[in-house]
């Protein structure tokens, strides 16, 4: 303003007139240039917001994978897990929930894993995956189901399990993710990823010098096989504890499942004590285990058909009666009700069995339904309805069958499978609720020998007492076999290193 001012003084004085035609022409000229002056600042505000914005997104896009330590400590804006920790629940019945707080740390870089088998196998290994991505500080991506086993279950993770219970509940010890960030999914999209199986029953260290090289190397490593790879024994205290945290409180199952058990149990308690009776006398798993003790021949002939339709069944001819002896084989239902009787178990007490179709049907069950007449499974306590969504989902169907053992007064599996023995391990974790492990080598002989005339009843029923007097899931150390790991207790069955009663007789042992 000053020099147009000064321009108007200097015509005045070389004799010109500035009327009011030259006032309006001073006065537009000087709100043009105002015009100029306030769009030169907006677009230098816009270019400059642009710029920054950008450079924003960059620093997040790279953070995935190189992203400083600072960086990922602060919470970002923009993934679902960060907005779950700051949402404060708004309903004053309900106590908002309080996540812990993310673990900082330098990622290493990504580990996907596939699990293989039934519901049980692929649970233990989500622990253990879990236990090694925390050691190794990765990313977890949530882990894949298997859905190509013999059970063809076309579940995912979401299915079976809480997933963002799963993700949160377990921030403080490791990242996960639903998936991987968009590059690096493009490149496994596109086969670049380094896969492989993990070496059976291997220790930390393994995954420390061979996995972790890997991982930095390819950013992305794919275990394709993760059942049994983490080593029982000789693992770091706090790696055995963060498997018991994964197995006993993130792996949570969803809702809908956790309902439908509850609703079961309910309906268990209303009429009295309940016993769940683990039944493994389903098709695959005696033709796969050749035990055929007390099929007829048709029967011989289907399930050794059906053990030879499957290339991947390594072991064809299977002798019957010498795996039985060797307590290889499940207990038929048959002897299951000479065991259960034995045991003085009460024939009133509600039987829940716990498992899929029972190979000969009502033929097979007789023995078992005279000696126990209340017998009953998911399918006749529920609706057809409760169930609808279930069918064809054994592993959700499993889920039913563990939370209703985890509750039951007494639980006696007729196999060591992997069912069995996790289900051990929880009941074991809940304060030793009963469970009756049958020694099955012993008991067939003994049954044999009653069979015969050479044991009475009340002999027979005696030695099978005395048998199992220690074998009610009592606490006490894992078996440990150096160089013979599938002998030897497994982890998941009996983890004493998470059980508040090995942290006393160790303090007491110390202190002698």
């Amino acid at each position: 303003m000053c020099r147009i001012e000064g321009k108007k003084s200097k015509l005045s004085v070389m004799g010109f007139k500035t009327g009011a035609l030259g006032d309006s022409r001073v006065e537009k000229l000087k709100s043009s240039m105002m015009s100029r002056s306030r769009m030169k600042l907006w677009m230098i505000r816009a270019t400059t917001s642009i710029l920054l914005w950008t450079c924003v997104v960059q620093l997040m896009t790279l953070g995935e994978t190189w992203g400083p330590r600072v960086l990922k400590g602060w919470p970002s804006c923009f993934s679902q897990e960060s907005a779950a920790a700051f949402v404060v629940n708004s309903s004053p019945e309900v106590p908002a929930r309080v996540l812990p707080p993310k673990r900082v740390y330098k990622n290493n870089g990504y580990l996907m894993v596939s699990c293989n088998g039934g519901l049980n196998q692929m649970r233990s290994a989500i622990c253990d995956m879990v236990a090694i991505a925390r050691y190794l500080n990765v990313t977890l991506i949530v882990p894949e189901l298997d859905k190509t086993s013999f059970w063809a279950d076309p579940s995912e993770f979401q299915d079976i399990f809480d997933v963002d219970h799963f993700i949160t509940s377990l921030r403080d010890e490791v990242r996960i993710l639903r998936e991987l960030p968009p590059r690096l999914k493009r490149r496994v999209e596109l086969g670049m990823i380094y896969t492989m199986p993990p070496i059976s029953w291997s220790d930390i260290s393994y995954y420390h010098n061979q996995i972790l090289p890997l991982i930095r190397k390819y950013k992305v490593v794919h275990l394709n096989r993760t059942d049994a790879r983490l080593a029982n024994n000789g693992q770091p205290m706090e790696i055995q504890k963060l498997r018991c945290r994964v197995n006993f409180g993130a792996l949570k199952f969803t809702p809908q499942i956790e309902e439908l058990g509850k609703k079961v149990i309910r309906l268990l308690r209303q009429k009295g004590p309940f016993m769940v009776l683990h039944l493994r006398y389903e098709m695959d798993m005696l033709a796969f285990s050749g035990c055929s003790q007390g099929c007829n021949k048709d029967e011989i002939d289907e399930l050794t058909r059906m053990r030879y339709a499957y290339p991947w069944w390594k072991e064809k001819i299977i002798n019957s009666d010498l795996k039985r002896r060797d307590g290889l084989c499940p207990l038929t239902p048959e002897e299951t009700a000479l065991t259960l009787r034995a045991l003085d178990i009460d024939s009133s007490i509600q039987v829940y069995i716990a498992a899929g179709e029972i190979y000969g049907g009502r033929r097979r069950m007789a023995s078992l339904s005279a000696a126990y007449p209340n017998l009953v499974r998911k399918e006749t306590l529920l609706e057809p309805s409760d169930l609808m969504f279930f069918q064809n989902h054994s592993s959700q169907m499993a889920a039913l069958d563990y939370l209703v053992s985890l509750e039951s007064d007494i639980f006696v599996p007729t196999y060591d499978g992997n069912m069995a023995k996790v289900v051990e391990g929880h009941r074991r974790y809940l304060r030793y609720k009963k469970t009756i492990l049958l020694d099955r080598k012993l008991l067939v002989d003994l049954i044999d020998q009653h069979t015969a005339g050479s044991l009475t009843w009340d002999e027979f029923s005696n030695a099978v007492k005395e048998a199992h007097t220690e074998r009610m899931g009592n606490h006490t150390k894992r078996l440990v076999i150096p160089d013979r790991p599938k002998e030897e207790d497994y982890f998941y069955s009996n983890p004493w290193e998470c059980l508040e009663s090995s942290n006393e007789d160790e303090t007491l042992s110390s202190s002698i």
